[in-house]
């Protein structure tokens, strides 16, 4: 997501996820408006909050998730923590251990390393779980 590696996602970012997300006509005033939302800088962690809230209504959701199944040939609904850490690390655009790290932060992941890719593909699409 972070083009430049900056450890920030600017209006290009943005721009470019959308585009690999099939949404090519983002205009510049909704980026912008994306980018106000933000009380600073937008690290990964914002930018999670951000993008969900801006994805509702796509099928994004679906994506994400068809996306980790391919690595779940079992159907379990979870992955191997540090098989994805190594996967996010050394594939495409490879993601630092920070980054994915920060990913982790809004992960369920059980006592035995699995990622709960289905809470998280929740997180990613429509922000943070609200605690009641």
């Amino acid at each position: 997501m972070d083009q430049n590696r900056d450890g920030f996602i600017d209006k290009e970012d943005l721009k470019d996820t959308y585009a690999s997300l099939g949404k090519t006509n983002v205009k510049d005033d909704e980026l912008d408006a994306m980018l106000k939302e933000a009380s600073g800088p937008i690290n990964f962690t914002m930018f999670l909050n951000l993008f969900g809230e801006k994805l509702s209504g796509t099928d994004a959701e679906e994506t994400i998730l068809n996306a980790f199944k391919m690595l779940d040939p079992d159907g379990k609904g979870k992955i191997n923590k540090e098989y994805i850490k190594r996967l996010l690390m050394s594939q495409a655009d490879k993601m630092t251990a920070e980054e994915v790290d920060q990913m982790f932060q809004f992960a369920s992941i059980d006592a035995a390393g699995n990622l709960d890719y289905k809470a998280l593909s929740y997180v990613i699409t429509h922000g943070e779980e609200k605690e009641e």
